[in-house]
């Protein structure tokens, strides 16, 4: 079990990575494409550095940004690196600990999970709706359900990560450091 998380997490992270690449490579086309096109006679001879040209470059760059928030978060960004504020978890004993971290990993699995089907039927007018300028970049335009479907992903993954936590601290309690440390 332990190869297995550990592939998938170094994939998750790798996924993250490539998109975090992909965003700044993006970004560095944005700008040399900006004030390359302003130099005397450049853009005469290079129509490739014509500003218009690159219109879809902003809109990638967002995308890849709403992609990467929502991966990360669900996929590599582990439970003790959150902000948290615990001082009334750690100032009760053990046992009342393990109860506040089953109740709260329900609520929040329980919500998340919950949330779902209705996040999906709220995206299903986006089906209709497409981006305005990937189409050079990617050949069709893309359908805003697409980009964000990402954010179903999240609420599924995150929502397990709770399940699963609750299971481990019913059956093992939990640490003095938190709920899933």
């Amino acid at each position: 079990m332990t190869f297995l998380t550990t592939t998938l997490s170094r994939a998750a992270q790798g996924v993250a990575a490539a998109l975090m690449a992909a965003m700044f490579l993006t970004f560095v086309l944005q700008i040399t494409v900006r004030y390359s096109a302003r130099l005397p006679g450049l853009a005469e001879h290079l129509p490739a550095l014509d500003p218009s040209l690159y219109g879809w470059t902003l809109e990638f760059c967002l995308l890849l940004w709403v992609w990467l928030v929502f991966w990360g978060n669900a996929f590599v960004v582990r439970e003790q690196d959150h902000v948290r504020f615990d001082i009334l978890y750690l100032a009760v004993s053990p046992r009342l600990r393990r109860w506040f971290a089953i109740a709260a990993g329900l609520a929040i699995a329980i919500g998340l999970l919950a949330s779902i089907g209705p996040t999906w039927d709220k995206f299903h007018i986006l089906r209709l709706k497409k981006t305005a300028t990937l189409a050079p970049l990617l050949g069709d335009w893309i359908r805003m359900r697409d980009i964000y479907a990402v954010y179903v992903v999240f609420l599924g993954a995150v929502g397990l990560r709770y399940a699963w936590g609750v299971w481990r601290a019913f059956r093992h309690g939990v640490s003095d450091q938190g709920p899933t440390a």
